[in-house]
């Protein structure tokens, strides 16, 4: 695919094959049949503001993890779609993420680059201090555990571990990005009918260097049309059962 090729900035070398080991023989199969796993018990929303939590990151809060899946309800210019973060399928996708949302990062910013039957992506600050502060704090790369299919939501990256802020829901099946090491964390589960409408008409025109310069002042003058984060707010959160 022509357009898929034009965002990908980066492949990475295939893992080497790893055969797993033997099962053991086991003479009763009831027996061994592990047991049924817990569901996931619903725990009150934690996620909070930290003063300073945008402009000046502790470390410590900024790694910390997460809860093993959390929902994240987005309010945009052209209305409201629900995520569910999954953990499992990205940890430290899934802990930055819970840090970001917790701390408002995503309020007001723009979908600047929108790719008809691709990708919508975003997460440049409008606010260039703030992004000046979140430009070099990468987070390591991560084996693929789910596929970019519809509706997934993956970090954009610019090589290896420069994984930030930024992110992209894909528009369509895009598996072509699994063996190139965009890990997603994330599912609309509600909603999809407005990401499918975020406006397309820019393409890729909006420049990043002046985004990351001049935030939110440069779109809206050249690019008034781009859509918007109004709020992202973590709205229940889940651990696994005991």
């Amino acid at each position: 695919m022509k357009r898929s090729a034009a965002i990908v900035l980066i492949i990475f070398a295939a893992a080497c094959d790893k055969s797993p080991a033997p099962a053991a023989k086991t003479p009763d199969a009831a027996a061994a049949a592990p047991a049924a796993a817990a569901p996931a018990a619903a725990v009150a929303v934690t996620a909070a503001p930290t003063p300073g939590g945008l402009t000046h990151p502790d470390a410590a809060k900024v790694t910390a993890a997460g809860p093993d899946s959390f929902s994240v309800h987005v309010v945009t210019s052209r209305g409201p779609f629900d995520l569910k973060v999954h953990r499992d399928w990205s940890p430290k996708g899934a802990d930055r993420v819970y840090y970001l949302v917790a701390n408002n990062f995503y309020d007001g910013i723009r979908f600047f680059r929108v790719l008809d039957g691709f990708m919508a992506q975003f997460g440049m600050p409008g606010d260039p201090a703030i992004g000046r502060v979140w430009r070099d704090r990468g987070i390591d790369d991560e084996p693929v555990k789910h596929s970019n299919t519809r509706g997934t939501l993956s970090f954009a990256a610019a090589g290896p571990n420069s994984r930030t802020t930024q992110l992209f829901i894909n528009f369509h099946d895009n598996a072509q990005l699994d063996g190139m090491n965009f890990a997603p964390f994330a599912e609309v589960t509600n909603g999809m009918q407005v990401v499918d409408s975020i406006y397309k008409g820019y393409g890729e025109t909006p420049d990043q260097g002046r985004i990351g310069a001049q935030g939110n002042a440069y779109l809206a003058h050249d690019f008034p049309k781009l859509d918007s984060i109004v709020t992202a707010r973590v709205s229940q959160e889940w651990k696994k059962g005991n």
